[in-house]
């Protein structure tokens, strides 16, 4: 700096004021351009690099827009944490505030010195001074003047007591208070954002044999679906269905007579995006539909697929809304070599670069117009093939008078472009999960999830298979490895779901694709959902375990455990405020058996190597001891694939 330098007293006084420092805060998305993600009622782990200069003692709090402070606590390597808690669903935000603890500091010298045999007088004489900078509410006056007593007498080890200390810390003085220069965005969502069980079937097929399916038929089966412990109930479009280009059954391009059609094909003379099939029933069947599932804590979730049939009526009434080539022919939805003949394209941004401004607007009233329905949770199909800012905007313009509502992104891209929509503000994500077969493959991944960045904005659902999926491993698994995809889909992440026909092994396969033989989405599908080989036990008893158990609601608290077999995934869900601790094992082969040794994680619960622990076996019921660290166990694919355990530590025990 030269010596001609000059500052303005306001600017040299709020640089110096800013002794302290406070960097790398987490969660904080993008330097704050996006929102961090929690859940009302859970506790948000914040953290942060608090220091300053010198040898001074710190203190810390995060702060909320109602005032009040939580204090963090030192981790090591100057980082700091704690652990707030928002209660009620929508936008939030939070502030770090750090300060030298003056009191803090003196005590902490001042005990030096006495241990030292060193005179105090002066010392006490600075505690008397810090004393009279303390501010003390009605209720602690009367132990703030002790103090002030106490340091004038020369009483120095009263003013060394943890009362004191936790008084002070409560009350003393804060020299240099600095505060991140801006809030942390955060958005709160209510827990089945984070913690739910998706079931999918198509309305249509819930008839009996012969005749399309309608919303009262589906209400005929709401208990199938809550008997296996779904909270959620999802439908692909409930739409009108066009017929020019109307697909045939297995996507074939020429439709025969009473052909259904794709329910992607949106769009008829009847209406488009806010009308139901008329085959499905009228829009006061689905009310009815909604009220009844939620009088069993069901909840409707639709699938929001931006697709148009050539039948639209928007075509006739807003042809601006359509991309259009050169020769000003529609242009029909392609990803080449696949095409789409039954599907055109909407225009989300005009010749000039500006939005499509009305579109926009009528896409958002489709959301809100389901939500006025009692609809809140939304699949959106293939978010990633349109714009950014469109979906930034329709959700937060949805989430300004429903933020309840959970957006779950049907994107099965490109890494950061899955991340991209999850920080924009989709709740909830599919995942590469489908596809990730091995040990190797799952821990990585789930690693990646959970211990990422992403973990603060990412929350994944683990859609066993879908109407487009029918995953390669489950072609010649049998059902074991039914048995084992649903169990892991299940208690590897907070979020989790199936598609109908998985828990009866459905894998008839269209070659060479991982794609369904005889697709629902082109025909209807009548299923015996009492067939022999079925796996509606190990869906019931998961489910039930995700319900029961603290442990499996913040998949976050996901780890890794050491089994010598690498066909064997071994991991645990611990929740310790809930005293809740469980173990799985999970046999990935589908065909062989293993004969394996693990190490029961002793030193989680501070135990030592020969220690014991009880342990209940969640598949049977018996409870048992497992004394020290190193045990074998047998998992057979046809008779017992996986293991669940739950652990009582001594402590629980008494």
């Amino acid at each position: 700096m030269s010596p001609d330098t000059k500052f303005t007293n306001s600017s040299l006084e709020d640089l110096a004021q800013r002794r302290m420092v406070i960097e790398a805060v987490s969660p904080l998305i993008d330097g704050g351009r996006f929102a961090a993600k929690a859940v009302a009622g859970w506790p948000l782990a914040v953290s942060a690099d608090i220091f300053g200069d010198g040898h001074e003692v710190f203190a810390a709090a995060v702060v909320l827009p109602d005032g009040s402070e939580t204090r963090m606590a030192f981790i090591d390597n100057d980082r700091w944490g704690c652990e707030v808690t928002f209660d009620t669903p929508g936008p939030a935000r939070f502030s770090i505030i750090a300060w030298r603890d003056l009191w803090g500091a003196w005590a902490r010298d001042t005990r030096k010195k006495i241990d030292a045999g060193q005179d105090v007088k002066v010392e006490l004489m600075e505690a008397a001074q810090i004393i009279a900078q303390a501010k003390a509410p009605k209720g602690e006056a009367k132990a703030l003047k002790a103090l002030a007593t106490a340091a004038r007498k020369g009483d120095a080890e009263t003013l060394l007591t943890p009362d004191a200390a936790r008084l002070m810390a409560r009350i003393g003085p804060r020299a240099n208070v600095t505060r991140i220069e801006r809030d942390v965005p955060v958005w709160v969502d209510r827990e089945r954002a984070a913690f739910s069980a998706w079931y999918e079937l198509f309305p249509r097929s819930a008839g009996p044999e012969g005749r399309h399916g309608t919303f009262r038929d589906v209400i005929d089966r709401l208990d199938y679906v809550a008997d296996l412990g779904f909270d959620v109930l999802y439908f692909p479009p409930i739409h009108p269905i066009g017929t020019t280009n109307r697909k045939g059954k297995n996507n074939a391009l020429r439709a025969e007579p009473g052909d259904v059609g794709s329910p992607y094909a949106i769009g008829a003379p009847e209406g488009g995006m806010t009308e139901v099939h008329p085959e499905l029933g009228t829009l006061d069947d689905f009310d009815a539909l909604v009220a009844a599932a939620r009088d069993k804590d069901l909840e409707i979730a639709l699938d929001i697929a931006l697709n148009a049939s050539p039948d639209h009526p928007w075509i006739d009434e807003h042809p601006d809304w359509f991309e259009r080539r050169p020769d000003g022919t529609i242009k029909f939805a392609e990803n080449p070599p696949k095409k789409y003949e039954d599907i055109v394209n909407f225009r989300y941004y005009n010749d000039d670069g500006t939005p499509n401004a009305p579109f926009w607007a009528a896409v958002r009233d489709i959301f809100l117009f389901w939500a006025g329905h009692g609809v809140l949770c939304f699949r959106v199909d293939n978010p990633h093939t349109k714009p950014f800012p469109f979906w930034e905007w329709i959700i937060t313009e949805v989430r300004a008078q429903h933020p309840g509502a959970i957006f779950l992104s049907e994107a099965f891209t490109r890494p950061k472009i899955m991340k991209r929509l999850a920080k924009i503000g989709f709740n909830q994500s599919y995942t590469y999960y489908t596809w990730r077969n091995t040990k190797g493959e799952l821990a990585e991944y789930l690693t990646e999830l959970t211990t990422e960045e992403c973990a603060d904005y990412m929350r994944p659902n683990f859609f066993t298979n879908t109407p487009d999926i029918n995953p390669y491993f489950n072609h010649s698994s049998g059902r074991p490895g039914f048995r084992t995809r649903a169990i892991m889909a299940a208690s590897l992440s907070g979020n989790w779901g199936l598609y109908s026909g998985f828990e009866l092994c459905e894998d008839d396969w269209l070659p060479p694709k991982d794609e369904y033989l005889n697709s629902e989405k082109y025909e209807l599908k009548h299923r015996d959902y009492d067939a022999p080989g079925h796996i509606k036990d190990d869906i019931r008893l998961i489910n039930r375990i995700r319900r029961t158990e603290p442990a499996m609601r913040d998949f976050r608290n996901l780890r890794f455990y050491n089994a010598s077999d690498d066909r064997v995934l071994y991991y645990g869900r611990f929740d310790e405020a809930a005293g809740s601790y469980l173990l799985f094992h999970v046999l990935i082969d589908p065909l062989n058996p293993a004969h394996f040794e693990f190490e029961v994680p002793l030193w989680e619960f501070g135990l030592p190597d020969d220690g014991s622990i009880g342990v209940t076996d969640m598949l049977y019921g018996n409870s048992f001891d497992w004394d020290g660290k190193s045990h074998f166990l047998g998992l057979d694919p046809h008779e017992r694939p996986y293991a669940i355990w739950k652990l009582s530590p001594p402590e629980a025990a008494e």
